[in-house]
Formats: C-alpha cells, sequence, structure tokens
C-alpha cells in the first residue's frame, strides 16, 4: 500500500512536470539547443577531443544540474509560497513520498537527456566515444546530480516562490560558466579558473570529462570527495530549514 502511494506520487508528479512547458522543455530543451549549435554545427577539435565529444560531458553535467535544480528547488519554492507543501504535509501521504516523486521525476527528465545527447552526437556529431565510456558517463552524470538535488532543496527552502526562478538562474548560470561547462578551463581568465575548485558543477564535469577523453584521473577520488562535502553541507542546510518551517506551522496552529 505505502509503495503504490510513492509510485502514484511520483507518477503525477512526472505528469506535471511534463505539462509544464516552461519546465519541460527548458531543462531539456535548452542544453540540446546549445549541444547542436557548438557541439555539432561548430565541431571544431580542442586538443586531441572534437567538441562533439568534450560537451557530452560539459553539457551532460549543465544539463542534470539545471533538471535537480529547477526541479527541486524552483518546484519546492513555488509549492511552499501556494500552500501546497503544507497540504501535504497534512495529509495521509507519508512525508518523505513528496520528496520521493521529486527525485524519480528528476531522473526520468535526466536520463532523458542524456539518452538524447548522445544520440545526437553519435548520430550527427560524430562523437568519439566507446560503449563502455558511454555507460561510465551515464553512471557519472545520474550519481553527480545529487549536490545539485541537496542545493535545489535548500534554495527551495530559501527563496520566494514569485523570484524563485531568477535567483536559480542567478545562482546556476554563473556556475556553470565558472566551472567550464560552456568553454574549457583554460580559455577562462586566472580569476574565473581560481574560483572553480569551489563548485560543484567543476568537479562534476572533471569527472566527466576524464571519461570522453579517455584519461586515467588521478584525481577522481577527490572530486567525489568534493561532491560528496557538498552534498551534505547542502542537505544539512536544508533540513535545518525544513524543521524550522515545520516550527512556524505548529506554532501557528
Amino acid at each position: 500500500m505505502t509503495s503504490a502511494i510513492y509510485l502514484k506520487e511520483a507518477k503525477y508528479e512526472f505528469l506535471m512536470r511534463l505539462r509544464v512547458k516552461a519546465f519541460s522543455v527548458s531543462v531539456i530543451g535548452f542544453p540540446l539547443l546549445f549541444y547542436v549549435l557548438f557541439g555539432i554545427l561548430m565541431n571544431q577539435s580542442w586538443g586531441p577531443i572534437r567538441m562533439s565529444t568534450y560537451l557530452l560531458a560539459t553539457y551532460g553535467v549543465f544539463g542534470v544540474a539545471g533538471v535537480s535544480l529547477f526541479g527541486f528547488g524552483v518546484g519546492l519554492a513555488i509549492e511552499r509560497g501556494m500552500g501546497w507543501l503544507e497540504l501535504k504535509q497534512a495529509s495521509p501521504m507519508p512525508p518523505p513520498a513528496y520528496f520521493f516523486a521529486k527525485l524519480v521525476c528528476c531522473i526520468v527528465f535526466s536520463i532523458a537527456l542524456i539518452v538524447l545527447m548522445l544520440a545526437l552526437g553519435l548520430s550527427f556529431g560524430h562523437a568519439q566515444i566507446s560503449p563502455l565510456a558511454m555507460l561510465q558517463l551515464f553512471g557519472i552524470l545520474m550519481a553527480g546530480a545529487l549536490p545539485f538535488g541537496a542545493l535545489g532543496l535548500l534554495l527551495g527552502y530559501l527563496l520566494p516562490a514569485s523570484s524563485a526562478p531568477s535567483f536559480v538562474n542567478m545562482i546556476f548560470l554563473p556556475m556553470s560558466f565558472c566551472s567550464g561547462l560552456w568553454m574549457p578551463l583554460e580559455f577562462l581568465p586566472k580569476t574565473v579558473r581560481a574560483i572553480a575548485p569551489f563548485l560543484p558543477t567543476y568537479h562534476l564535469s572533471q569527472i566527466a570529462i576524464a571519461v570522453v577523453r579517455g584519461d586515467h584521473n588521478n584525481s577522481a577520488l577527490s572530486h567525489w570527495e568534493a561532491l560528496a562535502a557538498f552534498t551534505l553541507f547542502f542537505l544539512g542546510l536544508a533540513v535545518l530549514l525544513q524543521r524550522r518551517d515545520a516550527t512556524r506551522q505548529n506554532s501557528v496552529a
């Protein structure tokens, strides 16, 4: 019975997000559009690797991070502002089902994005990536989305509903640029390169880039450790804010 509640909540969350074009079109369409423009139409070489292959990693990170930030952050902020989250918490539904549904929804959209990007790269961009590397990249991007989901939760409890999309973009887009997701870090100013290691997008992109390049990344463990630290930090703050909200609701009641 409980599992059916979780699955039904996930189903309706996915259908709702699919029908909201501002979410479904943007989180999948924009990364794919950027990949077509820069990875296929401007498919030049960056050292030993072509742009169509390199950008599978960086735009893949850009895509799954966007899905998580907007799926959790903007969605939670808007539903808090509407009172929908409070209504959900007052219902007999198990409280984790709400967050489980958002997690499943983000996973489904991320899978769709990665599959479409790989299909474009292999079919039109002549991306050179082995089946094993594709599987590794897929797993890395899915696992590496966790810190962005945690950051989304934090932002969802911090931001007002009316301005949540703008604030998320103000965080997400500079973070992506400074991490070298749009162009290699070596082409960016020295100041920007100094900021990059303090951003989760940088650490995930470094792991993904090593896979598509076929490098033996000796620093992969340190990048995973950094991502785990970001996840715990963001999640811890989100839990504190969730408890603050629950205390306020109880005091009002």
